[in-house]
């Protein structure tokens, strides 16, 4: 029946397990492990566990369960594995799939931590990465070879905002056998139709626009079945970057209104957007959904929207963007993003301070660069609330 309905539907209803007793919201099962009536019992669950047949919270969970369901379909993936955070998500996409010798070509522009992954611990075991231009499709030819194993990039840049072409890159990766990887956070489920554009695995840091409100870390792995159960579900059972129960409650009750936020975060960042192209104390305005983005035929090829993030660069460098993060009373200075308040970072000093000064320079993290997280708060207030910001730097 889930096959038929519409995406926020499925966002609603798909995975529900209900218990004995019938409830409308679904159960927590705070558990850390099953009971089996019989030694026999045991004995035949660890042999061969069944989808509704749990033996460990390390290894499955009924409330996880419903959740890994549920954005499954949502994303159109055959499977899903849940994870503690949106770094065990993507650190454990990788490694699961790579060993020593294996080559891994990768965008540049990505989350520090991202970075981290790629640059320090999977070189450390041996794993050879080439990075590119994300945007530059003679790059992506260029450097992946016929031993590439895997292809990762970020959907959309964090925190530039740079898109890249899905379609394409993925052909260029499947023509040598290589799969596909992809942190689609930015997309959010809303507008992402990664695995329609070739995609072979997609991740989320679903501390963002999932869960949405500030409440839980968490991530997600979608992929083929076969490669869910066999590849990523035994590397991270053994590890232990599994997803709690109460985690994944509270990521059904943010899935249940996701579209309703997400569409309206992004009427307001691009209305946003508009209002800030021109101002005289920004050098630049960032927002995938405006004409003059460099990749905004493919946003709307690809999203359709230009999502809930925008970038400003305010004139006169760090001290002018933290006088203007100081002066917002609406929005709050956090790192995290896709969240139902809005949300204001400095990049170059937090999320991405660790990267060196060329790789700032070569990402376009300026010092007045500022990333701004849309909210549902009311859009005219948002706006004002920005502008007087803006005003009051000197």
């Amino acid at each position: 029946m889930s096959d038929i309905w519409n995406p926020r539907t499925k966002a609603v209803h798909s995975g529900t397990r209900r218990s004995q007793y019938g409830e409308v919201s679904e159960a927590i099962f705070l558990t850390q492990g099953f009971v089996y009536d019989t030694a026999e019992d045991a004995a035949a669950r660890f042999e061969n566990s069944g989808p509704d047949e749990f033996i460990y919270a390390r290894y499955g969970n009924p409330t996880v369960k419903m959740f890994e369901d549920r954005i499954a379909a949502l994303e159109g993936a055959e499977d899903g594995f849940a994870t503690a955070s949106g770094m065990a998500a993507v650190s454990g996409a990788l490694t699961s799939m790579l060993r020593a010798g294996d080559h891994v070509v990768s965008s540049k522009a990505l989350f520090g931590s991202c970075l981290y992954v790629l640059e320090e611990i999977l070189s450390r075991y041996g794993v050879e990465v080439t990075f590119v231009d994300g945007t530059d499709l003679d790059q992506w030819r260029a450097a992946v070879r016929a031993d590439t194993k895997v292809v990762f990039f970020e959907s959309m840049s964090n925190p530039t905002l740079e898109v890249i072409d899905i379609k394409s890159v993925c052909e260029i990766a499947h023509v040598h056998g290589a799969k596909v990887v992809i942190d689609n956070v930015f997309a959010t489920p809303v507008y992402s139709n990664a695995f329609e554009q070739g995609a072979d695995v997609i991740v989320y840091s679903t501390t963002k626009h999932i869960d949405g409100q500030g409440r839980a870390l968490g991530g997600i792995i979608l992929g083929s079945t076969d490669y869910i159960r066999k590849t990523v579900e035994p590397y991270m059972k053994h590890t232990g970057g599994s997803m709690s129960p109460f985690t994944a409650w509270t990521h059904l009750k943010g899935l249940e209104t996701l579209d309703l936020r997400v569409r309206a975060q992004t009427a307001t960042a691009h209305a946003l957007a508009q209002s800030l192209q021109g101002h005289a104390g920004l050098k630049r305005v960032i927002y995938p959904g405006l004409s003059d983005h460099p990749q905004h035929a493919l946003v709307q090829a690809q999203m359709g929207k230009g999502g809930t993030m925008l970038a400003i660069d305010v004139k006169g460098g760090r001290a002018a963007a933290f006088q203007f993060l100081n002066a917002i009373k609406i929005g709050i200075i956090s790192n995290n993003l896709g969240d139902a308040k809005t949300i204001m970072t400095h990049p170059a000093t937090t999320t991405h301070q660790r990267l060196s000064q060329d790789q700032k320079d070569y990402l376009g993290i300026t010092d007045g660069l500022v990333r701004i997280s849309v909210g549902i708060e009311d859009t005219d207030d948002v706006i004002a609330d920005i502008l007087q910001a803006l005003d009051a730097v000197g």
